[in-house]
C-alpha cells in the first residue's frame, strides 16, 4: 500500500450518547482509540477531525421533514414520531448535531477517497446502518453509511459494493439502494427469524432493474468463526468478482461476538481479525478503494476495543499480533471505568478461525443458508449456484 490512510476521529463523536444504560455506549469508541494508541497502531497517523454534515448532504438519503423532527425532538415535549423517543432511539441533547457529526465523519473519509489522496479511509464512529429515510431505527438516527455511498455516487463512482458484517441485517442501506444497480449491498447477519429487524432473507435480491444487487446471507443462531467464514467464502468473493467494484464500503459491527449481549452468533475476536483481513484481501484483489466503518458491538470493554483496534490495524497494514498483551495503561484505565469487570489478557480469545470450504453440502444449517443465498442471487450474475467452483 503506497498512499496514506485517512483515519477520522474526534472526541466530539462521544456526544452521540443515547444515555443511561443504553447498549450503544460511546465509551466503546474512546476505549478503542486509547487501545490502538497504546499499541502504536496510530503512531504517525494524521487523524482527520470532521465537520458536521450539512442538511443538504444528509438529505441525500433522509427527508427534510425528518431532519426537522430530529432537531425539534429534544425540546418538543411530546411524541414527535419518526421512531424517536423509543427505548431503542431515545431523544438526547443536541441529537441532530451529534448525529450530523457522525455522518460528517463518514463523509470526510469518503471525500479523502474521492480526492485521490488516499485509497483507504476508516471512521469507527460510523456504521449506523438501520436509519431509514423518514425514521430512526436500531440506535441509528441518520444513516451515515448510505449518505456516504450516495455522495460517492455523485462524485466519480458508479460501482460500489457495501459489505455488512454486523450481526443485524443492514436494512437501512439495502432500502436506500434497493433499486440502484450501481450499488451491491451484501449483508451477513443472524437469521431474521431469530433477531431484529426481521429482514434480510435470502430472497431479498433488489428491486426492478437492480435484481441481484441485494445479497443476504442469513446465518443460524450459534454460528461460530468457522461457519461464518465458510459462508463468506462461498458467497461474497464470486459476487464481487462479477460486480467488479471500484470502491468497497464495509460496515464492521463487532456484535457477532459470542459475548455480545444482544445477539446469538458465536464468533471470537480472532474471527473478527480474520474477517477484516479477508475484506482487505478483497479490496486488494479488485484494486478498489476502501471505506471502513464501525457499527454495532455491545460488549464494551472486552470485545469492541480489541476488535476495532484489529480493524484499524488491518486497514493501516499494521497488523497486531493476537498474542500481544493488553497494555498496562489501557487495562488500568478500563479497570477504573468498570472495576469488577474481568478483562482479557491479550488481543486474542485463543481461537484459531479456520474453516472448511463449502462443497455444495446442505446438511449443516450454515450450509443451507449458503445454498439459499447462492440459489437466490448467483443466477442473476450468470453464476452456477450449485457449483462450488463459482
Amino acid at each position: 500500500m503506497g498512499k496514506p490512510v485517512s483515519v477520522v476521529w474526534d472526541s466530539s463523536f462521544l456526544a452521540y450518547d443515547l444515555g443511561g444504560d443504553h447498549p450503544l455506549n460511546p465509551v466503546r469508541l474512546d476505549l478503542t482509540i486509547r487501545l490502538a494508541t497504546a499499541l502504536g497502531v496510530l503512531d504517525g497517523v494524521d487523524v482527520v477531525s470532521p465537520e458536521p454534515a450539512t442538511d443538504e448532504e444528509i438529505e441525500l438519503v433522509h427527508r427534510p421533514g425528518y431532519l426537522s423532527a430530529v432537531r425539534a425532538a429534544p425540546t418538543a415535549g411530546w411524541d414527535v414520531g419518526h421512531g424517536l423517543g423509543t427505548a431503542d432511539n431515545p431523544v438526547f441533547h443536541q441529537m441532530h448535531e451529534a448525529s450530523a457529526l457522525v455522518v460528517g465523519g463518514s463523509l470526510a473519509a469518503a471525500r479523502a477517497l474521492a480526492s485521490g489522496e488516499v485509497d483507504r479511509a476508516v471512521s469507527i464512529a460510523g456504521g449506523l446502518h438501520h436509519a431509514m429515510p423518514d425514521h430512526a431505527a436500531g440506535f441509528c438516527v441518520y444513516n451515515d453509511c448510505a449518505v456516504a455511498i450516495a455522495w460517492l455516487l455523485d462524485n466519480g463512482f458508479d460501482r460500489i459494493a457495501y459489505v455488512d458484517v454486523d450481526v443485524h441485517h443492514g436494512d437501512g442501506v439495502q432500502t436506500a439502494f434497493w433499486d440502484d444497480p450501481r450499488v451491491m449491498t451484501i449483508s451477513l447477519h443472524q437469521h431474521p427469524m431469530s433477531l431484529w429487524p426481521g429482514t434480510g432473507w435470502a430472497t431479498e435480491v433488489g428491486g426492478g432493474g437492480a435484481e441481484g444487487s441485494a445479497v443476504n446471507v442469513a446465518l443460524p443462531a450459534g454460528t461460530s468463526d468457522s461457519g461464518w467464514l465458510r459462508a463468506f467464502h462461498a458467497t461474497v468473493p464470486a459476487l464481487l468478482d462479477a460486480f467488479e467494484p471500484q470502491l468497497i464500503v464495509t460496515q464492521c459491527g463487532a456484535d457477532t461476538h459470542k459475548e455480545d449481549p444482544l445477539a446469538d452468533l458465536r464468533l471470537s475476536v480472532d474471527g473478527h481479525r480474520a474477517i477484516y483481513r479477508i475484506l482487505r484481501t478483497a479490496v486488494t484483489k479488485h484494486q478498489a478503494k476502501w471505506l471502513a466503518l464501525g457499527g454495532g458491538g455491545y460488549e464494551l470493554l472486552r470485545v469492541v476495543p480489541r476488535s476495532w483496534t484489529h480493524l484499524l490495524a488491518t486497514v493501516l497494514d499494521r497488523d497486531v499480533d493476537p498474542d500481544v498483551p493488553l497494555p498496562a495503561e489501557w487495562v488500568a484505565h478500563a479497570t477504573r471505568i468498570a472495576p469488577n469487570w474481568p478483562l482479557p489478557a491479550s488481543m486474542s480469545d485463543g481461537c484459531d478461525p479456520v474453516h472448511q470450504p463449502w462443497g455444495g453440502d446442505t446438511e449443516d444449517p450454515v450450509d443451507r443458508a449458503i445454498r439459499d443465498t447462492r440459489r437466490a442471487v448467483f443466477p442473476l450474475h450468470g453464476l452456477d449456484p450449485d457449483d462450488p467452483r463459482d
